[in-house]
C-alpha cells in the first residue's frame, strides 16, 4: 500500500530550495535570506557580536567587521575556484569555538579575536560561494554582507543590553556551543 502512494510523490516532486530562487526573487534578496536560512549560520554570526560586546572597545565594532571582510574574501576565493577543505565542518566549528569563548568570558587583544573571527570568516563566505547558483555574485554578496552585519549587531546589542549580566552571556555562549554540537551531530 505505501509503494502506492511513493510512486506519484516521486512523479510530482519538484526540486527543494534551501534558499530563495535568484531568478524569482533576485540577486539581492538571495543574498540577504542566505545566511537567515542555516541555524548553523546564524548561530555563528549571533555569538560573534555577542562575543565583541563581551570584549569590549574597539572590538565592538572591528570583530564583526573582519568577520564580514574575511566572509567576503572567502566568497571571492570560491567564486575563482580556490578550494578550502573542511568547509562544513569550519562552520559548525565557529559555532561551537565562539560560543564556548563567550561562555568561557575569553577577552583576549582585540587582534587575536579579528584573527580568529576572521579565519572562521574565510570558510562561511567560500561556502556562500558555492552556493551561488544563478545569482549575480556582486547583488548576491552584498546581500548576504548586508545580512550577516545586522545579524553581527543584533548579537552586539544583546550583547550590550546584557553587558552587567554576563552569567546571562555565558549561558547564550553555551547555548550557542551546545546548538551547535546537536546540528554537527544530527
Amino acid at each position: 500500500m505505501k509503494r502506492l502512494f511513493f510512486v506519484p510523490a516521486i512523479l510530482i516532486a519538484t526540486p527543494a530550495l534551501a534558499h530563495l530562487d535568484p531568478s524569482e526573487h533576485g540577486s539581492v534578496a538571495a543574498g540577504l535570506s542566505h545566511p537567515l536560512f542555516g541555524l548553523d549560520h546564524i548561530l555563528a554570526m549571533i555569538v560573534v557580536g555577542l562575543w565583541a560586546a563581551q570584549i569590549g572597545g574597539r572590538a565592538i565594532w572591528a570583530v564583526p567587521a573582519s568577520f564580514v571582510s574575511a566572509m567576503l574574501f572567502g566568497f571571492a576565493l570560491s567564486l575563482i575556484g580556490l578550494p578550502l577543505p573542511l568547509v562544513e565542518p569550519m562552520i559548525l566549528a565557529s559555532s561551537v569555538a565562539l560560543g564556548l569563548l563567550v561562555t568561557m568570558a575569553v577577552r583576549p587583544d582585540p587582534r587575536i579575536a579579528v584573527a580568529l573571527v576572521g579565519l572562521f570568516a574565510l570558510f562561511h563566505g567560500h561556502a556562500h560561494g558555492a552556493e551561488l547558483g544563478h545569482a549575480e555574485a556582486a547583488t548576491f554578496g552584498l546581500g548576504f554582507a548586508v545580512a550577516t552585519a545586522t545579524l553581527h549587531g543584533v548579537g552586539a546589542a544583546v550583547g550590550v543590553l546584557l553587558k552587567g549580566q554576563q552569567m546571562a552571556l555565558r549561558i547564550l555562549g553555551g547555548g550557542t556551543a551546545l546548538a551547535g554540537l546537536m546540528i554537527a551531530f544530527s
